[in-house]
Order: C-alpha cells, then sequence, then structure tokens
C-alpha cells in the first residue's frame, strides 16, 4: 500500500548508535498497549478496535506517529490519531504481554 510506504519510511531513520538502532528508539521492548480506532488505508495490517503492543519511539511521537507492531508481526510506523494508548492493571498488562 503506498500510504503505509510513505509513514514507514520514517523507520530507515538511523543514528550512529549500530545498525538497526533507529533514532529515538529506547528500547524494543513494548512501552504500552494502543486500540486501533481508523486503519484506513492499512486494512492488511491493522484491524479496528484491537490491542497493539506500543514501542517506545521519542522522535516518531514527535512527528505524530507511533512506532506499533501489526499483524505482521513487525513494528512500523503509523499515525498516532489511529490509536488511543490503553491503561490497564499492572496484572491485566502483565498477562496480556505473557499471551502474546
Amino acid at each position: 500500500d503506498d500510504r503505509r510506504s510513505r509513514v514507514c519510511i520514517g523507520i530507515r531513520i538511523r543514528d550512529a548508535s549500530g545498525p538497526g538502532k533507529a533514532d529515538g528508539i529506547m528500547a524494543k521492548e513494548p512501552s504500552n498497549l494502543v486500540v486501533c480506532v481508523d486503519n484506513s488505508g492499512y486494512e492488511a495490517a491493522l484491524e479496528r478496535r484491537k490491542l497493539y503492543a506500543l514501542l517506545p519511539d521519542t522522535d516518531a511521537e514527535e512527528r505524530g506517529l507511533l512506532r506499533v507492531v501489526d499483524e505482521s508481526g513487525e513494528d512500523y510506523l503509523y499515525p498516532a490519531k489511529n490509536f488511543h494508548k490503553v491503561e490497564l492493571p499492572a496484572a491485566v498488562r502483565r498477562a496480556v504481554f505473557h499471551a502474546a
């Protein structure tokens, strides 16, 4: 999909910290959960009303994007407006990440 390609181009931004390290990414561990509220243009990669793992990426967030692990199992940048962050009790959050 052409729109996804344009959004995902931000993944190619690299810094001097080594191969595979994108700017702004603190860790490859999910920092939170988000629910997709709009998958327009990304129907093959995202399902509305589904929870997704959010990876920390401060540079992406400054650009209005979120780094989300989508249906492919890979992380891509998507418009932040397509998601809402979800706050869950700690025990439920652990169970969700453990089940993934």
